[in-house]
């Protein structure tokens, strides 16, 4: 099964939700690694409750992949290599005004959201087709 996971930034630093399982599961964290291990243990830590009662583990927690949604915030904390102001000029959004998108006190709407995964998704794609001497 695939966990949908949602990871933001928050008021306590990052979480990290399954947002498409019958039960809620998440993690939290000073940052982005450290809330998906929280969420991870959480998952574990399930699964070994319902071996210790004999019964068996819902198929949510059976053979998990996982998809994950960031915010801005959380996406230049797990991907820190990022320089967020070049970023925001190879996709063509004004580097101040991704900084302020990056500490979360800017709204982001739709649009803009899109325009950065698109960017992202490109330079994915550009980096897959590199082979190296």
């Amino acid at each position: 099964m695939t966990a949908n996971v949602l990871i933001e930034k928050d008021e306590n630093g990052y979480s990290a939700v399954i947002t498409n399982f019958k039960s809620t599961i998440w993690g939290s964290g000073n940052s982005v690694k450290e809330a998906l291990a929280d969420l991870m243990n959480s998952i574990k830590e399930m699964s070994n409750i319902y071996k210790e009662e004999g019964r068996q583990s819902p198929d949510d927690l059976e053979n998990l992949t996982f998809d994950y949604q960031y915010d801005i915030s959380a996406l230049f904390n797990a991907f820190s290599f990022l320089n967020v102001s070049r970023f925001a000029e190879r996709v063509g959004i004004s580097p101040s005004l991704m900084r302020h998108y990056k500490a979360g006190d800017t709204y982001i709407s739709a649009a803009q959201a899109k325009k950065i995964e698109a960017g992202l998704h490109q330079i994915a794609r550009e980096l897959e087709a590199v082979s190296l001497l």
